[in-house]
């Protein structure tokens, strides 16, 4: 078996490899892509079994789908736990290769859990729609603008029929009049693609259980169920709610040190997206769950709104795993969870009698 340590660059990457059944060992600088294919491909050619190790690079799709396509093993593996063991200060592309490649022989190699591809390509679908209503969300703030400068002020009426025959009506300077035609059609260019792209995730929440289960929760969407199933990945990855939080960045920053405790803000260290879309789907639950509005002004008298909104966020996304992890809906989780810790209830369960 050929085991390769790989220190991966778009441009390059630096390479030292073992052979284990005689023990030789080399080293090598590919350039990308060419080169790097033909010496994948030459030791395809040979019918060796072949394990390569890399950290985790966002810069790497293609060389993930070569070694996939050639039947070769591929660990990804955590950069910041590879850091941590490394003992030299100094720090070479050929020393990081040597290093991986020591870690995959010792079998110390921090390998990470990687989505499958069709789960990638989900995720595409994902982002593809949430930029394309951001694009739509600016246009239409810079539509807003020029009916406020004409003095009219509707909000939400702006996109109605009335309200864009009196956007349309104003009599504007050519090129102020120039602006308005254009941000106009790329609006009406943005809402069919918007409307397709909602329409595909719909179709892909039908296929998928875990997501239609977190979609009976209030405030869940079809988008955020979908997204929460895509990035999270496989529920038992995580062992309680605190892990769920801490891999979505939904926890604060601490600096602490004796008896000095010191938080800060959070950590954004998860996924962006889904982080936003739980701070979003936690304010409509607020709105339509009288417990969770309590809460969550409760929190906003104390703390301040922002900080309201994150804390329910994260109560949103531990509630979520624990719908998946367990296989209940929100009113199995509203019947065992939500009673936890409660007096008169044995074990914190509410009795079926009731």
């Amino acid at each position: 078996m050929i085991i390769i340590g790989a220190d991966y660059h778009p441009g390059f990457q630096q390479i030292a490899f073992v052979d284990t059944d005689t023990g030789e060992f080399q080293e090598r600088r590919l350039q990308q892509r060419e080169q790097a294919e033909k010496f994948y491909r030459d030791l395809a050619a040979q019918g060796m079994p072949v394990r390569v190790g890399m950290e985790a690079s966002g810069q790497a799709r293609w060389f993930e789908r070569l070694l996939s396509e050639l039947h070769f093993e591929l660990w990804i593996g955590d950069a910041a736990k590879i850091r941590t063991k490394r003992v030299r200060k100094q720090k070479t592309d050929r020393q990081d290769a040597q290093l991986i490649l020591q870690l995959l022989l010792e079998d110390r190699f921090p390998k990470i859990w990687v989505p499958s591809w069709e789960n990638r390509d989900l995720r595409q679908l994902l982002w593809h729609r949430h930029r394309m209503v951001q694009a739509r969300t600016r246009i239409m703030n810079q539509l807003q603008a020029v009916a406020l400068n004409e003095g009219l002020r509707c909000k939400k009426r702006l996109w109605r029929e009335a309200g864009r025959e009196q956007l349309e009506s104003f009599r504007l300077a050519p090129w102020a009049s120039r602006r308005r035609l254009d941000l106009l059609e790329l609006i009406d260019r943005l809402n069919p693609t918007i409307t397709e792209l909602s329409q595909a995730i719909e179709q892909e929440v039908e296929k998928c259980p875990e997501a239609r289960r977190l979609m009976t929760h209030p405030g869940v969407g079809a988008l955020t169920a979908l997204a929460f199933v895509l990035i999270i990945g496989r529920a038992d990855r995580f062992q309680c709610g605190k892990q769920i939080a801490s891999y979505l960045g939904l926890v604060p920053l601490e600096d602490s040190s004796g008896s000095r405790r010191r938080l800060g803000h959070i950590t954004k260290q998860g996924n962006s997206l889904l982080r936003f879309l739980l701070v979003e789907a936690a304010q409509v639950t607020v709105r339509s769950d009288p417990e969770w509005r309590s809460k969550y002004f409760h929190l906003a008298m104390r703390r301040g709104r922002k900080i309201a909104k994150v804390a329910m966020a994260r109560k949103l996304a531990v509630r979520m795993y624990w719908m998946w992890r367990k296989g209940w809906d929100y009113e199995q989780l509203k019947k065992f969870g939500s009673h936890a810790g409660q007096p008169g209830h044995r074990d914190g369960v509410q009795s079926n009698t009731e």
